[in-house]
């Protein structure tokens, strides 16, 4: 709890190591992660570092480790997780880098033979596809050749007639039939077969046409089953083609615009018998091929099925090795060459255990020299390190994102975790929405085990959501509290112990019940007949408990007319209380770290006066509204407007509440009572608060301005007499001092006399640094801008906190318009038609208003209300009191390497 509330005191430290004992100490650091390294050697190129061969080494494993886990993605083999290790050895570096280098070898040699094995098994199956199209081609040019034959009748030798067609019948001819190779005698047509990407048939027919003049003939037909790439692995749809055209010329040209277009030519037999015989060879090879495939495949599978279950092991190995080469390329040689200085930032409270660590780490090395760490003072700010769970992980990381803590400050994470869940549920009050929200986070604490290495669906947010675990988790449970203190449940009223309120009235000789909702007191008359004939109860005859209801709000309010005006006038009253009470503990903050830097003085020039602004104003305002709450609940019309009581607090400076008109219209009355007496006790009281809160505004401006410049016109004094002693001479009479060279040096090698706390990096009055030149016009405009930005941010950091009320009553009136208008009036008109009909509605209008109240009310209702109140702790609380310009200590650890939060 004390690191929680503080930063753990931290020191820097010097190590001296011998050389064959480093690497066997930085691992045992790096298992302890307890020590940040700082780098001696800033002034020195990477490149020309000691140990950069090392990195460069550990770099080629790491990239021969990533083509490795590559290749087990692309079949999708699992890793089997190797738990934590040890940093190897650095002999061990060259074994694992000739077994790196031999399996990624055999890999791309294996992948090698499936690639050429399925380029050869896709050529197969091309030429197959070509061999079958093209038979179709051939088998319509025989068919058009025949038909084109003109048809002669002829009479026989015995007076029958008969056709060419009975003669030639239906025998099968060549691609060029033997009519046609009679009437061409002259010519002699060709063609090219072969297969294209189906993207790139468009441009290939105009290309063709343009470049042979359509001297080409071109057919095609679709492939229907998608083709593999070997090389990329991506399916393509490809078409067959056949181009016939005559001449050598049109051969090479042809040629060449296939090759232009990527398109793969096959040789195609002219004649039937020669393509029924390659077809079946062609379809031998392809088996032969698929089953030398199928075995490849195994042998590959069975190959990184045998790396997978190491494969974490080594990258957790070489991350290892790679980190502690890195951290000793931090290390400074000393001039002998064998050992090795560093220096480090470790809290104090860890020293025996950095100790121990590189004890352990000369005893594993073999070395008779010991390791020696030495605590070195500095005037360099530490880094803040503040010790954190997984509970509390999330709340100190809301404050780290505002600002890292200033070393040794008081850190806000400790009260953020009360005060933000419960900032949060007074904007998000509904213990119905609580009750959800709780829930979803308990599950993801109970499964947290198996949830925290997840990578499905979801990505970054569900990773933020679920480190967020505890803090939903409270934000839902706060939520669930202040659900109950509104009463509201899903925009509902629970009657848990019945309305403190008379529900009957008399109207001429009969009793009438108003309402029986809630159940009914027999009690005497206690209502009236307001205009519009609506029913307004008086309170003081009305209520028939004088006590307060036991917990929340009465039911009653749910079904009342003024709820709005009720719940509106009560939510803002809160949010004020709450945010000056929140504003107040930020300010008393601000004593803790005086008293730890020993600025007592700050206590009394900055902290007295702004307790006394904020309570003198708005501490005033709040006590009024409890006031207000204890003596005015029974008559609303004659209780004073706090609002205008504050404006006429400084507008009617010195004068008296009005208390001779007690007109129900008028507010301008005195909270004490409608007496002369009650009147001048409030009036004195506030001539006191705003004399007291205007006297501070100068006591924060002036008090240490001013005070700090006697203190450094005392201190230049003394400093040159000081000065003036020791190099023998006196100072004047008269004070002056006299021109003396020597004096002057000594002066100002001794920075004008002036301390500093090197440790803490402040001086006593928080403001004036050793070494600085003293100038009181930038002290007092520092001084003029933080009291401005005080007094204004009293008055508007107040105003903030209504936010708290409106994000308030936004969500719980549209809780009530999701259930009014979606679930409540959609079952009514559905019933209204046909009871069966209202029956099956209550399923899908109970679902589309769960879909709406969780995507609209929790999540998007939620994240408004988490930004809202994480702006009211960063802005209006933290600013009190919180600096946040220190730095995070980040220890070397292997834990942290090998969750990726290190780099």
């Amino acid at each position: 709890m004390s690191s929680l509330f503080r930063s753990e005191e931290m020191t820097l430290a010097q190590l001296f190591l011998q050389s064959e004992a480093a690497y066997s100490c930085v691992r045992e650091l790096g298992e302890l992660g307890k020590v940040q390294f700082r780098d001696v050697n800033a002034d020195v190129n990477a490149f020309q570092r000691k140990f950069i061969n090392e990195v460069r080494r550990c770099d080629e494993m790491e990239r021969k480790l990533r083509f490795l886990n590559n290749e087990l993605e692309k079949v999708g083999i699992e890793l089997r997780p190797g738990g934590n290790v040890e940093a190897p050895e650095p002999q061990a570096m060259i074994d694992l880098e000739s077994k790196f280098e031999v399996l990624e070898t055999e890999v791309k040699e294996i992948n090698t033979n499936k690639e050429t094995l399925k380029k050869n098994l896709l050529d197969l199956i091309e030429l197959q596809h070509i061999l079958d199209k093209t038979r179709g081609f051939f088998q319509e040019a025989e068919q058009y050749a025949v038909t084109a034959t003109p048809t002669r009748k002829r009479k026989g030798p015995g007076g029958e007639i008969t056709t060419d067609e009975d003669i030639t019948g239906r025998e099968e001819k060549g691609l060029l039939d033997e009519h046609l190779q009679i009437a061409t005698a002259q010519t002699k047509f060709t063609f090219v077969t072969g297969v294209i990407v189906r993207e790139r048939v468009a441009a290939f027919e105009r290309v063709l046409w343009r470049a042979c003049r359509g001297n080409v003939f071109l057919r095609q037909a679709d492939i229907m089953q998608p083709l593999e790439d070997p090389t990329t692995g991506v399916l393509e749809n490809k078409i067959v083609f056949i181009l016939f055209f005559q001449g050598d010329q049109l051969r090479t040209r042809v040629r060449k615009i296939c090759d232009g277009f990527r398109a793969t030519l096959y040789q195609c037999p002219e004649t039937a018998d020669e393509r029924a015989q390659m077809v079946g060879q062609v379809a031998a090879r392809i088996s032969d091929l698929q089953s030398v495939l199928q075995t490849t495949e195994e042998h590959s599978i069975t190959q990184l099925t045998e790396i997978a279950q190491d494969l974490d092991t080594w990258q957790t190995k070489v991350k290892k090795i790679k980190s502690v080469y890195h951290i000793l390329n931090m290390f400074n040689l000393d001039v002998t060459q064998r050992c090795l200085i560093a220096e480090c930032w470790c809290p104090v409270d860890a020293l025996d255990e950095i100790q121990a660590a590189l004890t352990r780490g000369t005893e594993r090395s073999g070395s008779t020299v010991p390791s020696i760490l030495n605590r070195m003072a500095t005037d360099e700010a530490p880094p803040t390190y503040n010790k954190v769970n997984k509970f509390t992980r999330g709340f100190q990381a809301i404050v780290d994102a505002y600002g890292v803590a200033t070393y040794q400050e008081v850190n806000p994470a400790l009260y953020t975790i009360i005060t933000f869940p419960f900032l949060f549920a007074v904007m998000f009050g509904d213990a119905g929405h609580g009750i959800i929200m709780a829930s979803f986070a308990a599950l993801l604490i109970l499964f947290e085990k198996k949830l925290n290495n997840y990578n499905g669906p979801g990505g970054e947010m569900f990773v933020t959501l679920f480190n967020g675990r505890y803090i939903i988790l409270l934000m839902g449970l706060f939520s669930i509290y202040t659900g109950m203190v509104y009463n509201d449940v899903f925009s509902k009223s629970l009657n848990i112990f019945g309305t403190s309120w008379d529900l009957t009235y008399t109207n001429g000789s009969m009793d009438q019940p108003a309402s029986d909702i809630l159940g009914c007191c027999p009690n005497p008359p206690c209502v009236q007949f307001a205009p519009g004939g609506h029913l307004t109860y008086v309170p003081r005859e009305a209520m028939t408990k004088m006590t307060p209801y036991p917990f929340g709000l009465d039911p009653i309010w749910n079904v009342a007319e003024n709820k709005l005006v009720f719940t509106n006038s009560y939510k803002m009253k809160m949010a004020i209380t709450l945010g000056v009470m929140q504003m107040l503990f930020g300010v008393c903050l601000q004593v803790f770290n005086h008293i730890h830097f020993k600025n007592y003085l700050n206590i009394i020039l900055e902290f007295v006066p702004q307790v006394l602004f904020l309570l003198c104003i708005f501490g005033w305002l709040v006590f009024l509204i409890f006031f207000k709450w204890c003596f005015f609940y029974v008559n609303p019309n004659y209780a004073p407007s706090l609002l205008i009581t504050l404006i006429n607090m400084f507008l009617k400076f010195g004068g008296s509440p009005d208390v001779t008109n007690p007109d129900p219209t008028q507010i301008q009355y005195s909270v004490f009572g409608h007496t002369d007496e009650l009147a001048q006790l409030q009036k004195y009281i506030q001539i006191v608060l705003v004399i007291v809160a205007l006297v501070c505004v100068p006591w924060m401006l002036l008090a240490k301005p001013i005070y700090l410049l006697i203190k450094h016109k005392m201190q230049s004094k003394d400093g040159y007499s000081r000065a003036r002693a020791e190099s023998g001479y006196n100072v004047t009479p008269d004070g002056e001092p006299a021109d003396d060279e020597r004096a002057q040096i000594i002066l100002k090698e001794e920075g004008g006399g002036k301390h500093s706390d090197k440790m803490d990096g402040k001086e006593d009055d928080g403001t004036e640094k050793e070494g600085e030149k003293f100038e009181f016009s930038e002290i007092f405009i520092h001084q003029s801008i933080h009291t401005i930005e005080y007094c204004l941010g009293t008055i508007s950091n107040t105003a903030s906190y209504l936010r708290l009320w409106a994000l308030s009553l936004a969500h719980a009136e549209l809780s009530e318009v999701l259930w009014n208008m979606v679930f409540q009036l959609g079952i009514g008109v559905a019933a209204s038609i046909s009871p069966i009909l209202g029956a099956i509605a209550v399923f899908f209008l109970f679902a589309a208003w769960a879909a709406m109240t969780i995507g609209i009310l929790l999540v998007m209702e939620g994240l408004s209300a988490f930004l809202h109140a994480l702006r009211l702790h960063w802005v209006e609380f933290q600013n009190k009191f919180y600096d946040g310009n220190g730095y995070k200590f980040t220890p070397f650890s292997f834990e942290a390497i090998l969750k990726g939060e290190d780099d």
